[in-house]
């Protein structure tokens, strides 16, 4: 699949079916104490409990499976900061091929040792001096391999959709689906799965404050580029969403809103305490989107803002928990 323009819900189910088997069909919980405090009813589709810890498996998986015989010969590259990196590793050994991965220096110990423990090879560089697409596009015409970036691919995105899609077989049709939202493929691929299960479903896409460069391209209708965003939520610390992403993204999601830090942490100790969970970061952002009342948005219509004035109360929102690789030290600082 290359042309994103032609993505649909079919393509979604065919990752479905490649993946039959070697992903795990993650639970679907609900919290009486999170539906009284959002006034609405929660579904959590629970990712952190997905094959190395997050949604990232099921794309990386697909977009592996449909490697030729020449390109398993030679083997896939990525660059990430931590799960697609474990991901692409854990897929690559799954399929008996070599991945090299492209981490910053400053991603989280836990994920650079799993993703070592997969059998893949790290190559570090600087995140807020290099450019890892240019290293990496670089070392990939050296050795051979593939590239198979964290979210601008359309079997990426097509794998990561297969996780709504099992949301919405399992609890029916949503009025509005809460997903976080970094690169852009796990929210472009909810998209197309909304499409074809849930029409109506409201989908929005959730950032943190530092990186709201989503939501300035959602609104201006290209995409905008910034700086590196520094947040805890470490999976969405990139400057800007990816072409295929947002070619689905422009057309089938309806909103974007952000949350903050303080929020990010309110939502993991919430899990934690409530739910008996361990989310990170990142993963909280579509939750705390509902729990911190960020949406419904409050902004101004008149300004371009599709949500504001929408209301959540008595709805049935989906709300993707994209992950739950932390470092144990590190998730007890910050909910200390």
């Amino acid at each position: 699949m290359n042309d994103t323009a032609l993505l649909s819900y079919s393509d979604v189910e065919q990752a479905a079916a490649r993946l039959a088997g070697a992903s795990h069909r993650t639970p679907v919980l609900t919290s009486s104490t999170a539906n009284a405090r959002a006034k609405a009813q929660l579904f959590f589709k629970c990712e952190n409990y997905q094959r190395m810890g997050a949604f990232k498996f099921r794309g990386a998986f697909n977009a592996i499976a449909r490697f030729t015989d020449a390109q398993r010969a030679a083997g896939v590259l990525t660059f990430s900061s931590g799960n697609h990196a474990q991901a692409i590793a854990l897929s690559a050994r799954l399929a008996g091929i070599r991945a090299t991965i492209i981490m910053p220096r400053d991603a989280p110990a836990l994920k650079v040792q799993a993703t070592k423990e997969y059998g893949g090879e790290v190559l570090f560089y600087d995140r807020y001096t290099e450019n890892r697409e240019d290293i990496a596009r670089r070392l990939a015409e050296e050795r051979g391999m593939t590239l198979i970036p964290p979210y601008d691919h359309p079997d990426v995105i097509c794998g990561q959709g297969t996780a709504a899609k099992e949301l919405f077989e399992e609890v029916g049709s949503l009025d509005v689906l809460l997903v976080p939202l970094g690169g852009g493929g796990l929210l472009a691929g909810s998209a197309l799965a909304a499409s074809g299960l849930s029409p109506h479903c409201k989908v929005i896409g959730v950032e943190p404050e530092a990186g709201n460069d989503g939501q300035q391209s959602l609104r201006r209708g290209e995409i905008v580029h910034i700086g590196v965003p520094k947040t805890i939520a470490d999976g969405a610390m990139v400057t800007h969403v990816g072409e295929h992403n947002f070619e689905v993204i422009r057309r089938r999601v309806d909103d974007i809103v952000t949350v903050s830090d303080a929020q990010l942490v309110e939502t993991m100790k919430f899990f934690a305490e409530r739910m008996k969970m361990v989310v990170e970061p990142t993963g909280c952002l579509g939750a705390a989107a509902a729990l911190c009342g960020v949406y419904p948005a409050a902004g101004d219509p008149a300004a371009g803002d599709p949500a504001a004035g929408d209301s959540a109360a008595g709805k049935r929102v989906g709300i993707l928990i994209s992950g739950g690789n932390v470092d144990l030290s590190r998730f007890a600082e910050l909910v200390a």
